[in-house]
């Protein structure tokens, strides 16, 4: 049985629209979660006015994400339309799925989650994954 000195508590880790709403910075990471023993990783990303994040596929992961503020599409694979993103939009993407993202004239700011990778292991050869 888990005493309650050592039990997990759930707590505000950040304010992703504070973070949206601070003045203009150029794009990148704004937050990311770094606690120890997570089985998550989120992260609050900005994208400047026009920029994109060029098309992937991601094979492992399923992604959501949530649109905090700003506008942007959405490309996905090939035969599929671009999708418009505005401020409240939350979006799946399925792992094996390819996706891109360009901000709009006002940028576009966006939290995602998922599984957290695993972390690289050095195996010996031979040895099964």
């Amino acid at each position: 049985m888990t005493s309650p000195e050592s039990e997990p508590e759930p707590r505000v880790l950040c304010d992703a629209r504070a973070l949206a709403d601070a003045p203009p910075a150029p794009g990148g990471v704004l937050w990311k979660l770094a606690e120890s023993g997570r089985q998550l990783d989120a992260n609050v990303v900005r994208l400047a006015p026009g920029t994109a994040v060029a098309p992937h596929r991601e094979p492992d992961l399923d992604v959501l994400l949530f649109v905090v503020a700003g506008s942007g599409v959405l490309g996905a694979g090939t035969g599929d339309e671009p999708r418009r993103l505005t401020e409240g939009a939350a979006v799946w993407l399925p792992h094996g799925s390819t996706r891109s993202l360009t901000a709009g004239p006002d940028g576009l700011t966006y939290f995602t989650v998922h599984r957290r990778r695993p972390g690289m292991r050095i195996r010996h050869r031979g040895e099964d994954s």
